[in-house]
């Protein structure tokens, strides 16, 4: 695991998580599954392994770059630019 750039740019502490599941899952009717968190702004959003991949339209709507993982126990992030674990 790196710490890219974008890391340290990063808001302190992190926002806090905008819903508890994906909210366009919700509205679109679908199940999400494994939820990410934007460290930008507090999305909540589903992962590439849903039907709808929300997470990432996220990013490619708001060039947030970087999220962690949601689910209960873990607490990895992935960033979108790098396209690596971070």
């Amino acid at each position: 695991m790196s710490e890219c750039a974008h890391v340290a740019d990063l808001p302190r502490p992190e926002p806090v998580p905008l819903g508890k599941t994906c909210p366009e899952c919700l509205e679109a009717g679908t199940h999400p599954v494994q939820l990410r968190l934007c460290l930008t702004c507090g999305h909540v959003g589903c992962c590439d392994s849903s039907p709808l991949q929300h997470a990432t339209g996220h990013y490619r709507a708001t060039g947030h770059p970087v999220m962690r993982s949601f689910e209960p126990g873990e607490s990895w992030r992935w960033c979108f630019e790098d396209g690596s674990i971070v």
